[in-house]
């Protein structure tokens, strides 16, 4: 398969008053080109670390990421992040906190035609009629609406999700998964999504990584999530095999994640 995203023997340790603590331990993940992941396990797990070290926000301690032919060495506009709370500017308009970034990345096109970019953004998360409201003025959803389109507006080679839709009430983020999944399935971008949620993770995702519990966190199990695309949510709460990979993925996390595998091995119905 063609390697988009390789993490190879990842290692994070932090150092503590009582010696060294490794949190994750030689995490092996390969991605496909247009694959949406979902990363799961308990809290303090290690999935956040996980994302961070290939956001380039927090340093390797062994093992090495490469995505698209080449090295991470610290944060690029090459992986969108969206985090639990978008970071917005309070003083700046949603409009004006995409086109922060949108003038960084597109330095060379035009002003009008970076002002399109971020618009067009904007309008497809459904902020048409919001984009010059200040940020302080929005709901945490609509918040959360300009991180997403920010983060696709950037053009990344990689988009980067940690739990984006957690502090989000359950209406709002249902309304959220699918202005995500309508965006990436216009572009197909390559995504990693943190989450805990294991109904979102069979939603959006190809595949559910479990990770096992920390200190030294690694992968458990891989799940490959069969359900055609584009996926409807009505059809698959009344499909019997939603409720069968749901409960293989709650077994996991309330049976196995304790577990560390011997030998990180792909299971049958992995891809």
């Amino acid at each position: 398969m063609h390697r988009f995203l390789d993490i190879s023997r990842l290692h994070k340790t932090f150092p503590t008053p009582k010696g060294p603590l490794t949190v994750v331990k030689d995490f092996n993940l390969t991605l496909r080109k247009g694959e949406f992941i979902a990363l799961i396990g308990h809290s303090g797990c290690g999935k956040s670390t996980v994302l961070s070290m290939i956001a380039g926000l927090a340093d390797i301690t062994r093992g090495g990421i490469i995505l698209a032919g080449k090295e991470i060495v610290g944060a690029g506009p090459d992986r969108g992040v969206v985090f639990q709370s978008p970071c917005l500017l309070p003083w700046l308009t949603a409009f004006d906190n995409v086109m922060l970034g949108v003038d960084q990345v597109y330095y060379t096109a035009s002003r009008l035609e970076r002002r399109q970019i971020a618009e067009y953004y904007l309008t497809l998360v459904g902020l048409g009629e919001a984009m010059h409201k200040r940020a302080s003025e929005l709901s945490q959803g609509m918040r959360q609406r300009a991180g997403i389109a920010r983060a696709f507006a950037l053009s990344p080679k990689m988009l980067l999700l940690d739990e984006p839709f957690g502090m989000l009430d359950n209406l709002t983020k249902m309304e959220l998964q699918d202005v995500l999944l309508d965006l990436w399935q216009r572009d197909q971008k390559t995504a990693l999504m943190v989450t805990h949620d294991v109904d979102e993770a069979l939603y959006l995702a190809d595949r559910v990584v479990m990770m096992t519990d920390g200190p030294e966190a690694t992968v458990g199990d891989i799940f490959e999530v069969k359900f055609p695309r584009p996926r409807n949510r009505k059809a698959l709460l009344e499909d019997p095999a939603y409720y069968q990979a749901r409960e293989y993925l709650i077994h996991f996390l309330n049976e196995r994640s304790h577990h560390r595998p011997g030998q990180p091995t792909q299971p049958a119905h992995a891809a």
